[in-house]
């Protein structure tokens, strides 16, 4: 029944991720408002990644989920890929797109999510990108025990990916004069390094969380656990 649920849960994940991301791509022709898409297009927001890595990550367990496993086998590169990529960045990134955008919306919407949006972004679909993530992300430590890598492994993997992003915005910035989000524009040199750090420290934060969660869920004598 476990491995059943497992399977449902990772395809219907996998499709509603599919079908916003379809939703999204047709407003491709609607009326933008101007700055939103200029140099970068979707790829430069955070939201729109994890969107992309949620649906490779669902896309990986559902397609593991087919594999045969017998007992007291070996873990396929498949699944030790999936579990790298959930524990690493799905969960932690997943998390952090959540938080951090409804903390910053409830302080000032217009400095991550402008009003002007709400014409080109129905509300149900604001909530598939930045509310919906975090239950779906919860539910997949309880349906699937994860073989997280050590600490400072995993952790120095998300640190190097994170400062790539950043590079990344700090390109865009550099390039066409336009912060990704606006509420960067509020900080001195000085305040965008300490923001930066903070949000560092909330990722690394949110990786250790999940590593935690997995193994109050499932413990550390799981038989998956046994077959690394």
């Amino acid at each position: 029944m476990t491995g059943m649920l497992k399977k449902f849960y990772h395809i219907v994940a996998f499709s509603w991720y599919i079908f916003v991301l379809q939703s999204l791509y047709t407003k491709r022709n609607s009326d933008i408002p101007p700055g939103i898409f200029v140099y970068g297009g979707p790829w430069k927001y955070l939201t729109f990644l994890n969107l992309v890595l949620q649906i490779v990550f669902f896309g990986l367990a559902s397609v593991n989920d087919l594999q045969p496993v017998g007992k007291g086998s070996k873990m396929s590169l498949l699944c030790l890929s999936k579990d790298f990529l959930f524990s690493v960045f799905a969960f932690p990134v997943g998390m952090f797109v959540v938080l951090l955008f409804w903390l910053i919306f409830a302080y000032d919407r217009q400095l991550v999510y402008p009003a002007s949006l709400d014409s080109l972004f129905p509300p149900w679909m604001n909530h598939a990108m930045h509310t919906f993530v975090l239950p779906i992300v919860f539910g997949e430590i309880l349906v699937e025990p994860h073989i997280y890598p050590k600490t400072k492994n995993g952790l120095t993997a998300l640190g190097f990916v994170s400062l790539a992003y950043l590079g990344w915005v700090a390109w865009v910035y550099l390039t066409v004069g336009i912060w990704v989000y606006p509420i960067l524009g509020l900080f001195s040199s000085s305040g965008l390094t300490i923001f930066f750090f903070f949000n560092m420290l909330v990722l690394a934060l949110l990786y250790l969380l999940g590593q935690t969660l997995n193994r109050k869920v499932w413990g550390k004598e799981h038989p998956k656990f046994t077959r690394t």
